[in-house]
């Protein structure tokens, strides 16, 4: 019988070839010393190099290492919804295959759920965060607008990065979150928040250390641009009004 892995560290992955590798082995070198069973999973999205390659060749390194290729790119909220499901972890974590935010992070993240959270996420605003290197100025700008206008839509006031690629969740917050989620794009983010609290999971925000990595495909148009986000901003309400969630069914089978 399969022991159940203590913790699950999702990484997805696009067009990471260069730098995924070295990635991998400062995440085993920090699970190594720790006291519990791990996996981690790499998710790679359709990407057109050779990352998914690349991964697979550091499983002499990483035992617990699991590789899943998706043949199409159907974005980052796609392959971690999927991570999250797929994994076995106790506790799932899914970060940036950039190194953006480190897995050292951990240290502090995980006690928390002896207090009872259910989801915590990384947060650059929160006090006590540092952004060690900064994106350029307009996207910082943009991302700022774009925070303010996720928290008058949805109503989460309280949370002024919802961003941040960061966040861990139970495996029971896992599984009725992502089961639920069908942002495929950037837009996830917001939408894994709003769920996870309208399903009534208690969220903590922890002060992250972050630094920007070039290589980002966020721009304004597209896919994956800006404008893609805000319409799956208000996607995302309009399934809130219409029910299209099905939060009752958790909420309801709960109360029983």
């Amino acid at each position: 019988m399969n022991i159940q892995p203590h913790l699950s560290v999702i990484i997805p992955a696009y067009k990471e070839g260069e730098r995924i590798g070295r990635n991998l082995l400062e995440i085993e070198k920090y699970l190594s010393r720790q006291g519990y069973e791990y996996e981690v999973v790499v998710v790679v999205d359709g990407s057109p190099d050779n990352t998914a390659e690349i991964a697979r060749n550091y499983s002499s390194h990483i035992p617990n290492l699991r590789v899943i290729e998706n043949e199409k790119n159907h974005g980052k909220g796609y392959v971690v919804r999927q991570g999250l499901l797929e994994s076995r972890g106790k506790y799932r974590v899914f970060l940036d295959a950039d190194g953006s935010t480190s897995i050292t992070h951990l240290d502090k993240f995980l006690p928390e759920f002896e207090n009872g959270y259910d989801v915590i996420i990384g947060s650059r605003d929160a006090e006590g965060s540092f952004i060690q290197v900064h994106q350029p100025k307009y996207r910082e700008m943009a991302g700022n607008m774009g925070n303010w206008l996720i928290r008058v839509v949805l109503g989460l006031w309280s949370y002024p990065d919802t961003q941040c690629g960061f966040k861990m969740l139970t495996s029971q917050a896992a599984q009725e979150v992502a089961s639920r989620m069908v942002v495929d794009r950037f837009g996830f983010d917001f939408e894994l928040i709003i769920l996870a609290k309208k399903l009534g999971f208690k969220i903590k925000q922890m002060p992250v250390r972050w630094l920007n990595e070039e290589g980002s495909t966020v721009g304004l148009f597209g896919p994956n641009g800006y404008f893609k986000v805000i319409r799956d901003l208000f996607s995302t309400k309009w399934r809130l009004m219409t029910g299209q969630y099905h939060i009752n069914q958790f909420t309801d089978r709960n109360k029983k």
